[in-house]
């Protein structure tokens, strides 16, 4: 017990969203960097200006990987043309509201909640403060109804203001300004975990169809997912000691005893099963449904884009990430003002990328390092919720589930408390850091509250540290439950105006 005391002056961080240090394949890159800048064929054209839609091998090398894991939901494969290369999900959102949007004609950002809330200010900076609504979900998704009704009612409201034409783009053949932005991270839900059904996918699409309105759709999670029940020898915990990868590093437990870790993979079958993807992104059901992108009337655009990182795979400071679209609409992309004058973003990492994707390499790790890794520490962190958080009475949606992924669980507190107050007390009292679901509230739209979640991530911390801070939130949890001020009496810590914002990505 003196031992476990002693361990809480180690901060456990189950709010920052990022890969775990010990899972980035640092000796992958270096193999690749060294290939890349020993060739004068490569290093020539990866040192200099790249071309707008990015670094052609590496277009060509992700349509090959996308239409393997997504095998089962396209036809035709997919064509280095509907792919342009961008310096990351974050910084691609940007340019595409830089060129498919106005802030005068462009009636709403239509953002699925709980949601990533870290973009609310990239929709600010291209010009929609107080213009983001809130569009609430369910098991299966996001809620159509509320979506279509209040849609039409901004229609009529940019009706009577005369909003009718774009203001602040002008009219080009390269691009176009859509009425509407829908966003969303339909798998594996950043932070609600949850997935969006097959069926609301196409709900959504035809939605957007009838509506002009773009999806802009987070896919960055996709790869990752392991069945929820696996085969993964119990007790073992997730190894990476792999030279090639620069891993391997000295696990330690709460009682800051080292311990070697052991080999864990998941078992043939596990691994067969996750090969292909189980559900196709909004961006192949546009392509593929009723004649697709080009059918009839249509204008070549497309109102789904798939918008890909490495970040979550290979490393957030990579920098590398794809969008996926039409042609016309990837073109547009391409385009935008920033790229035709400093060409394609992150040129240099993207052909150390091609070198891993090229070859394999990515995909091997990710079949037998990340996702072991990853389904190892989601064990951990949901069997310590089902110990220390579930009999006081907390929850977790679609509990169901028979593929899980990502790298989030989204939980609901019981009655009695409010996250915001759990979440300062676990700060001071037990040195945890979590995140109170009203990190996740749209901006400027009161009509959802989230004040009765958290949420937890299972892939930045080792896992001892994740069974650790769990049972520190549940003492926290429990000690509130039973205090004789049901309220919860304002007990928060205010965060400092420049805290590093990218610490909770």
């Amino acid at each position: 017990m003196e031992r476990r005391k002693e361990a809480l002056h180690v901060q456990i961080n189950l709010l920052k969203g990022q890969p775990s240090p010990n899972l980035l394949p640092a000796g992958l890159l270096k193999i690749a960097a060294e290939t890349v800048l020993s060739s004068p064929d490569i290093y020539k054209s990866a040192l200099v200006y790249g071309p707008d839609p990015g670094y052609e091998p590496l277009r060509e090398s992700i349509a090959k990987w996308l239409a393997d894991f997504y095998q089962r939901h396209i036809e035709n494969g997919i064509s280095p043309g509907r792919i342009c290369i961008t310096g990351g999900a974050s910084q691609n959102l940007g340019c595409m509201l830089n060129v498919y949007t106005d802030p005068w004609y462009t009636r709403k950002i239509w953002i699925v909640a709980p949601a990533y809330f870290l973009a609310f200010r990239i929709f600010e900076d291209a010009g929609f403060g107080g213009r983001m609504r809130a569009v609430p979900e369910d098991e299966e998704g996001v809620d159509i109804a509320f979506l279509r009704r209040e849609i039409k009612k901004s229609e009529e409201e940019a009706t009577d203001e005369g909003r009718l034409t774009p203001m602040f783009k002008p009219e080009r053949t390269r691009a176009k300004v859509y009425k509407h932005v829908i966003y969303c991270v339909p798998t594996f839900s950043n932070p609600s975990s949850r997935t969006m059904g097959l069926e609301r996918r196409r709900e959504l699409l035809k939605l957007a169809r009838e509506n002009d309105a773009l999806i802009v759709s987070d896919d960055v999670y996709d790869f990752l997912q392991w069945p929820a029940s696996t085969k993964t020898a119990n007790n073992e915990v997730a190894s990476t000691e792999t030279a090639s990868m620069e891993t391997g590093k000295t696990a330690v437990a709460w009682d800051q005893t080292p311990t070697k870790p052991k080999k864990s993979t998941l078992s043939s079958e596990d691994k067969s099963s996750m090969k292909t993807a189980r559900l196709p992104r909004l961006v192949d059901i546009d392509r593929e449904l009723d004649g697709g992108t080009d059918r009839a009337g249509a204008d070549g655009f497309g109102n789904a884009c798939s918008n890909g990182s490495f970040s979550k795979i290979a490393g957030p400071g990579i920098r590398v990430g794809w969008v996926e679209g039409s042609g016309k609409f990837t073109y547009g992309v391409s385009q935008t003002g920033t790229t035709c004058s400093g060409g394609a973003p992150s040129q240099l990492t993207s052909t150390y990328i091609h070198e891993l994707v090229h070859k394999g390499t990515l995909q091997k790790y990710i079949e037998e390092t990340l996702r072991p890794a990853y389904a190892s520490r989601y064990k951990t962190l949901m069997s310590a919720v089902e110990k220390h958080l579930l009999p006081l009475g907390f929850t977790i949606p679609q509990p169901d589930r028979s593929i899980i992924g990502g790298y989030f669980a989204w939980i609901f507190l019981p009655d009695s408390l409010k996250a915001d107050a759990l979440a300062s007390r676990c700060k001071v009292e037990a040195n945890v850091v979590i995140a109170p679901g009203k990190m996740f509230e749209v901006p400027g739209d009161e009509s959802l509250k989230f004040e009765k979640s958290v949420r937890l991530c299972w892939a930045y911390e080792d896992e001892w540290k994740l069974e650790e801070g769990v049972k520190r939130l549940g003492e926290v949890a429990k000690k509130m439950l039973e205090a004789s001020d049901h309220e919860n009496r304002e007990f928060v810590v205010i965060e400092k105006e420049g805290d590093d914002a990218a610490e909770f990505k």
